[in-house]
């Protein structure tokens, strides 16, 4: 499960990465402020570059709800879910198949830029966070689908099986995000997709070689202490682990 992001670049910095223009000015201050830990189970607002306009990016909330709800009713809707995993990611493998997913995977895919994310290493039934960020440039891409509740647009991150990396830092789950690689941005917002060509670039292996990770705080797992600071993304030393990094 991918829960824990990080954004820590402006506005600007992303349009120009993206060539993409904010859809509402209104929101560019609340967007230009760093979040060196952002939580998927609060419901964050994120931005997303979404299938149906791809030259902007939009704020959306980060749990994917259907597009049969009202508004209002969304905060009763997330705590219902969170028994399923609050919408926060979205198994591939049931894109085609599952209700909520397939109404989506066609015509409402999405990137969400990130600076980083954050998966947990189970050693011997304890938690250690790594970070995952990308060695030579701002952001990775992440793969996700959205729904449009009135004007507002919830989404969920993609998920596969893990990679033989991820699977040695995730080793509980063992599942990744589905990250995309700069040539398959544009081909994965195109309108034209079959499953065939969707399914192509989930299973497609990221070049793992363009990412960088360690170990950081555990602070970031701890629900009463403040993790949105900068140190969140420092190395940590841990003597009792014995995965490689």
């Amino acid at each position: 499960m991918c829960a824990h992001t990080s954004v820590i670049q402006n506005v600007k910095n992303i349009e120009a990465e993206y060539k993409v223009k904010l859809s509402d000015e209104s929101k560019r201050d609340l967007f230009d402020e760093p979040h060196y830990h952002i939580i998927g189970f609060t419901h964050p607002q994120m931005l997303i570059i979404p299938q149906e306009k791809p030259g902007v990016l939009a704020a959306s909330t980060w749990g994917i709800a259907p597009e049969d709800k009202l508004v209002e009713e969304l905060k009763t809707y997330y705590k219902a879910a969170r028994n399923f995993g609050g919408g926060i990611n979205a198994r591939s493998e049931k894109a085609f198949d599952h209700f909520l997913y397939r109404e989506s995977i066609y015509t409402k895919r999405c990137i969400i830029p990130v600076s980083a994310f954050f998966e947990p290493h189970d050693h011997k039934g304890d938690k250690y966070p790594f970070v995952f960020k990308p060695k030579d440039k701002d952001f990775l891409s992440l793969a996700g689908i959205y729904t449009r509740i009135d004007r507002k647009v919830t989404f969920a991150i993609l998920t596969k099986e893990a990679s033989p990396l991820f699977a040695k830092i995730h080793n509980k789950k063992n599942r990744q995000p589905v990250i995309l690689s700069s040539d398959q941005e544009n081909d994965w917002l195109k309108d034209d997709l079959d499953q065939r060509e969707i399914e192509g670039i989930i299973r497609a292996d990221y070049d793992e070689s363009q990412l960088e990770y360690h170990p950081v705080s555990q602070d970031l797992f701890h629900p009463h202490t403040s993790s949105d600071v900068k140190d969140i993304l420092k190395k940590v030393e841990y003597e009792v682990l014995e995965v490689d990094y």
